[in-house]
């Protein structure tokens, strides 16, 4: 499926729900491509998963912000990487810096900076401690195998609506 394809099925998808997240982060490395940045050089040229791009061009047509939070030893690297992708101007914060606080720092961080509270966040990650952590904050948090994909996001828009609802309640989609 190409980035055009995802997009429209990302688009359709985030079209079932009536209540959205206001800011989707991504962590990096084996969520948005499938590598570690410290293990790569700037010379070379990355690539996303398949679904990657196509979903982030649907979260900002839908007028979703989109934020990066990632643990990385190497931001010049992430960053070059970005740029190189041309996905950079994409994001509307990009906390990129190695840490033991299992992303909570880059967490409030974002919060700090878009005003965006915990709760109207989604959050995609390659690691389980990251999606613990996180998910302790408020923020809706989804794990993720094999990089972020379209079945992802469904989940995580699932998750998102089923979080924003008053307790007892339940959804099916």
């Amino acid at each position: 499926m190409g980035d055009e394809r995802v997009k429209e099925e990302a688009l359709r998808m985030l079209g079932v729900f009536q209540v959205l997240p206001r800011l989707v982060v991504f962590d990096l490395d084996y969520t948005l491509w499938p590598f570690y940045c410290e293990c790569r050089s700037k010379r070379e040229m990355p690539r996303l998963y398949p679904d990657a791009k196509g979903i982030l061009y649907a979260l900002k047509d839908k007028g979703i912000d989109v934020a990066i939070a990632s643990r990385s030893p190497t931001a010049d690297i992430a960053k070059t990487f970005l740029e190189k992708l041309d996905i950079k101007s994409m994001f509307v914060a990009q906390e990129i810096f190695s840490s033991w606080t299992h992303k909570t720092e880059h967490f409030q961080r974002i919060h700090r900076r878009t005003g965006v509270p915990f709760k109207s966040m989604v959050f995609f990650d390659d690691e389980d401690r990251n999606i613990e952590a996180v998910s302790n904050m408020g923020v809706t948090s989804i794990h993720v195998e094999r990089g972020v994909n379209l079945e992802a996001l469904r989940l995580g828009l699932k998750t998102f609506a089923q979080n924003s609802l008053p307790p007892g309640t339940n959804i099916t989609k």
